[in-house]
């Protein structure tokens, strides 16, 4: 059998703990063609000696030298831990708010995700095909995670841009259009900044709460408007919320380093986030298989409408879905976006599923309307 499985063959052969490791390894077959991401095998050196290893591939699991011989003799690709970066290229999950804002007390620039940025800034213009590879892997498995998070799920996404404050009624709107829609049973994903996307990951989360606490939360969180004076202020506010409140409801932001004057936002229970921009734009707007709502926002937002409408018009991904675009005077006098919009999808599929509104409340009926 080849080392190249079909792409549901290679999910199911997937390895991403121990307690996977140790139920396939005693079972029938072995770790014959399986992949296992970034699981500490220090401990398993007797079990991988004594395992079939034919085909398998393990991705920066770290491993006794004896061990790693003894699988690569049996068939086995080893790809070894990568030392002194920052994060992890074969990782086997999403990120996690608590994983990126790990020593946060320490100041922001200590945090994993202050780091990465750094390490991205330093090699993203130096030609080094090494670590332009090391991005491409850790991007891919960022998506791999993603698919199978996402699987079953009905995710609608919400676009806008990082400049909304908090302690405005803009940002309490989207606040609460991310809790109507996760109460509606939707997966709220965003592009897990600041501004509207962090409000629309704020509602999400507190969907299972009474209505009084978005308030609440809306009031505490307008004590630090805004990230650019201060992210560790910013991100402790956010985490405040989350104590005073913990178990709120779960969301997706999907961000990136390509953006580093963009944080992400704490109140998104996943983050898939990209060091390629363009990756993560296509993956979010992809995944959002619901539909998208567009708050207002600037040059990234319009990107992202005509990045939704391309495969909506060609409908490349099959059934154009459903795009509400909020806020009239935003999207027709100062970016118009929506007459461009509507001359594209006039006469096809799309126009019946595109709408404008006037008002964030008004975005989860036309997104029913539509379909989504």
């Amino acid at each position: 059998m080849s080392q190249f499985q079909s792409h549901h063959a290679s999910h199911d052969r997937e390895i991403e703990n121990l307690a996977e490791f140790d139920r396939v390894v005693s079972a029938p077959g072995g770790l014959a063609h399986h992949r296992v991401q970034a699981v500490d095998l220090t401990g398993r050196t007797d079990a991988l000696l004594a395992a079939d290893a034919t085909g398998a591939v393990f991705l920066g699991c770290p491993m006794e030298p004896r061990a790693a011989a003894g699988v690569r003799a049996t068939g086995a690709l080893v790809f070894p831990p990568i030392p002194g970066l920052p994060f992890d290229p074969y990782r086997g999950r999403l990120y996690s708010p608590d994983e990126l804002y790990a020593r946060l007390d320490e100041g922001y620039e200590t945090t994993p995700d202050a780091l990465a940025y750094d390490w991205f800034q330093q090699t993203r213009a130096d030609g080094d095909v090494f670590a332009s590879m090391l991005r491409a892997v850790h991007d891919d498995a960022v998506s791999d995670a993603l698919d199978e998070l996402v699987t079953g799920l009905r995710v609608v996404g919400v676009m806008g841009g990082h400049a909304m404050a908090r302690g405005t009624e803009e940002y309490a709107g989207a606040g609460r259009l991310g809790r109507e829609l996760a109460r509606a049973g939707l997966t709220v994903a965003t592009g897990g900044g600041p501004g509207a996307m962090e409000a629309a990951n704020l509602g999400a989360y507190a969907a299972p709460f009474r209505d009084g606490m978005l308030d609440e939360a809306l009031m505490l969180l307008a004590k630090v408007p805004s990230f650019t004076r201060s992210i560790a202020d910013w991100a402790r506010s956010a985490f405040e919320v989350r104590g005073r409140w913990p178990g709120g409801g779960a969301s997706i932001g999907i961000p990136t380093w390509f953006y580093g004057h963009e944080p992400p936002n704490a109140f998104a229970a996943h983050i898939a986030k990209y060091f390629a921009n363009a990756t993560r734009e296509d993956g979010l707007l992809a995944r959002s298989t619901a539909g998208v709502v567009f708050l207002p926002g600037s040059a990234g937002t319009l990107q992202e409408i005509f990045d939704n409408a391309t495969p909506n018009y060609y409908e490349s991904r099959g059934e154009p879905t459903p795009m509400v675009l909020v806020d009239r005077e935003h999207w027709t006098r100062t970016l118009p976006a929506w007459p461009l919009l509507q001359s594209l999808a006039k006469g096809r599929p799309m126009e019946s599923r595109i709408a404008l509104v006037d008002r964030i409340d008004e975005a989860p009926d036309a997104l029913k309307r539509l379909g989504g």
